[in-house]
């Protein structure tokens, strides 16, 4: 998918229902100039070639007592293929962490954890992140408070200029 296969009336969409993604097909006919089956052709297009990804609900982390925003730099043993493997599908499945990213520099993973306070924080330390595989070092930053965190912007729904 390239970025010139979205036309306006596609980043037309896209942009209100980064606004909104509840809004029905009906109410994005009032939006955008066509009809709200064409919109949901459109739609049902964008899902299959994979630029709307879902649809979920943005819940407060504060709400479900998940307090606490840990960044955890990895360190492996080794950057062999069949480890970094290993270790992606390890980390994609523990509960607790939100994201997790392949860096260049010093850090092999940079990893985002949610818990809900110092002790479980502790408790998934030991439980998840110590006994994934490869692991060398782990080195927590302890986050005091959310200063941005945002979708995406739509912003990006721009065309590029080349």
């Amino acid at each position: 998918m390239k970025e010139k296969d979205i036309d306006a009336l596609d980043r037309a969409i896209l942009g209100a229902l980064l606004e909104d993604g509840r809004l029905s097909q009906v109410e994005l006919a009032e939006r955008i100039p066509l009809s709200a089956t064409a919109i949901a052709r459109r739609i049902r297009a964008l899902e299959e070639r994979g630029v709307i990804q879902g649809y979920q609900a943005c819940i407060s982390r504060q709400a479900l007592g998940l307090t606490m925003t840990v960044i955890v730099q990895i360190g492996l043993k080794s950057q062999n293929e069949d480890l970094l493997k290993a270790f992606e599908e390890a980390i994609a499945s523990a509960p607790s962490v939100v994201s997790c990213h392949l860096m260049s520099g010093e850090d092999d993973y940079l990893v985002t954890v949610l818990a809900r306070d110092l002790a479980d924080f502790e408790r998934i330390h030991k439980e998840q992140l110590s006994r994934l595989p490869g692991v060398v070092r782990l080195k927590s930053s302890f986050a005091l408070r959310d200063v941005a965190n945002k979708p995406l912007p739509a912003s990006c729904l721009l065309p590029s200029r080349k």
